[in-house]
């Protein structure tokens, strides 16, 4: 389960303004590298959606089937927001939704 924890208002390349739900995963703990002093964590991205400010506020705290997942992607800034630093990350992470159960694709087909 994920759960939808803040709303954002972005802007397309083109300048037009949607807005993005974020969404966080359950609870991890990870070890440190340098450490091996172990912290907890959870696993945050984002989707956009057709919602106005009003119905994205109003979903905080709602949550949905799925887990967030790691992905490589090409080499990208991302500015540390407590330190400022800037580092290189060539991974992001996406919402995986919970694949259908074998009973909501039969309620589905008799619903069609």
């Amino acid at each position: 389960m994920v759960t939808i924890v803040d709303w954002k208002t972005r802007n397309t390349e083109d300048g037009r303004e949607y807005n993005a739900l974020v969404l966080q995963g359950d609870l991890e703990l990870v070890q440190s590298k340098e450490t091996g002093r172990f912290y907890a964590t959870a696993k945050k991205c984002s989707i956009s959606c057709t919602f106005n400010e009003v119905i994205c506020a109003s979903l905080i705290g709602r949550t949905l089937p799925g887990t967030i997942e790691k992905m490589d992607c090409d080499p990208y800034e991302y500015t540390i927001p407590d330190s400022g630093e800037v580092i290189i990350l060539n991974y992001t992470y996406y919402y995986v939704p919970a694949p259908k159960t074998m009973e909501q694709e039969v309620f589905n087909m008799k619903a069609a």
